[in-house]
């Protein structure tokens, strides 16, 4: 089979999409780039296997969209896969059937949280052949290439091909990476909590599945080769434990302390002192935590299992080991009043002061179709719109005693947190060894205050 895996091009007035490899949909002023790792595993597969593929990347590439139907026409797929989100799932159901238009002979498989939370709907409204509910992509589009059952064993997957890919249309513009060029891995599928409300990608992966460490250390030492300066490992949470230990340890061993650097996902509340000290003498920089709210009872509503004081305590011990910590913030919760909206701002610019964290993004909540909060927004009434193209953080979605206003205001007073005379002295002592990394994270703090003006 000859199979497209597509990330067509999306025009709009509101920036470029954030789509491939994000567990939250936003549009951002300023592009970014994530690289998508498990259709990339998809992609290796595939041609393991014997079958034509073609990566076409729109978005990462900035391709027009009659570049990218060019691009795509010329090579004649008999299949094209392409992954949706809630917010833009209109705009792929107009593209499908377009595209079967064009190619009638072309089977079309679609994926993403929203196909699998309401697979139905996009067969309403969609020519699509297949649809893959869940997030193995790989397996899923393997088995429906050769027509058999393809049992699914992380263990078992080649190396990503980083040049079928494309790996470094992603490798700088990514505001993740203090060194590039920089690349993505998973360790694992994906969180080993997995019960947080808002989580749509829970739904992807009810189960947590753990990579060999020897099969993640391969991956590592030849993204060292091709000349990655630092990896980012996008498993929802890392493992931790004996895990973590003998990955740490094999790093070392390896050398690929001295090599690269290394940021993950992590868990307050997961790791001891001994561990981010180990993890810094492995070559880890980066450490990325929710903390979503400072108020416990909107912490318990979203099952995240953690506490004010551990997410202060952990944020200290993972700075004091010396690594940077970046931490992720949610407004525009129906529940919350000012004051609460207010406290978890001033928690995050209490972090930045302190030097516990030295990064912070703060977002919009939006409840996705399958996670447990839209559920019950839905059944309380609260649900403002399915109008789903608003489900894109420009707006509010649902009840919320905050103005529109009111929730874009504590928002850009979280990132200006970052400015604070405490904070600005530290990254001023970065300028001498970094001034590009800072440059960059200047300009996309400017792009943030002005997605949320």
């Amino acid at each position: 089979m000859r199979l497209a895996l597509c990330y067509p091009p999306i025009p709009s007035a509101k920036g470029t999409p954030l789509l491939s490899q994000n567990r939250q949909f936003q549009w951002f002023h300023r592009p970014t780039a994530i690289y998508p790792v498990v259709p990339a595993s998809a992609a290796t597969l595939l041609r393991a296997h014997g079958h034509d593929v073609l990566w076409l990347d729109g978005i990462a590439r900035g391709l027009s969209p009659e570049a990218f139907r060019r691009e795509l026409e010329a090579w004649r797929p008999d299949a094209v896969f392409l992954e949706t989100k809630t917010p833009v799932v209109r705009f792929h159901w107009q593209w499908v059937r377009e595209l079967k238009r064009r190619l009638p002979g072309c089977l079309v498989a679609m994926g993403g949280d929203h196909v699998s939370a309401l697979p139905g709907e996009t067969r309403q409204n969609a020519p699509v052949d297949f649809l893959v509910a869940g997030g193995d992509y790989d397996f899923a589009l393997l088995g429906w290439a050769e027509g058999r059952a393809v049992p699914v064993d992380l263990a078992a997957l080649p190396q990503i091909d980083r040049a079928l890919t494309r790996w470094r249309d992603y490798a700088f513009r990514n505001g993740n990476f203090l060194r590039t060029p920089g690349a993505y891995v998973m360790s694992a599928r994906d969180c080993w909590h997995g019960k947080c409300t808002f989580c749509s990608w829970a739904a992807l992966y009810p189960t947590y599945r753990v990579r060999p460490v020897a099969h993640v250390l391969d991956e590592i030492a030849g993204l060292a080769d091709l000349g990655a300066r630092e990896v980012m490992d996008d498993a929802g949470s890392q493992p931790t434990g004996a895990w973590l230990r003998a990955f740490c340890e094999g790093l070392l061993a390896r050398g690929l302390d001295r090599r690269l650097r290394l940021d993950c996902n992590q868990r307050f509340g997961a790791l001891r002192a001994e561990d981010y000290r180990l993890m810094r003498r492995a070559g880890y920089r980066m450490v990325l935590f929710g903390v979503e709210s400072a108020n416990q009872a909107t912490l318990d509503r979203l099952n995240k299992r953690l506490s004010p004081e551990q997410v202060e305590e952990g944020a200290r011990l993972a700075s004091e080991a010396g690594l940077d910590v970046h931490i992720t913030l949610m407004f525009g919760y129906p529940w919350e009043t000012a004051d609460d909206a207010r406290r978890t701002a001033e928690l995050g610019r209490a972090l930045l002061r302190r030097g516990h964290a030295a990064t912070l993004q703060a977002t919009w909540l939006v409840p996705y179709p399958g996670t447990p909060l839209f559920r019950q927004l839905q059944a309380s009434g609260d649900l403002l719109t399915l109008d789903w193209d608003a489900y894109d953080m420009r707006g509010p979605v649902m009840r919320c005693p905050l103005s529109e206003a009111e929730t874009k205001a504590l928002i850009a007073y979280a990132y200006r947190g970052h400015l604070q005379p405490a904070a600005l002295l530290r990254q001023a002592a970065r300028m001498a060894t970094h001034p590009a990394y800072l440059l960059k994270a200047a300009r996309a703090l400017l792009a943030h205050l002005r997605d949320f003006r």
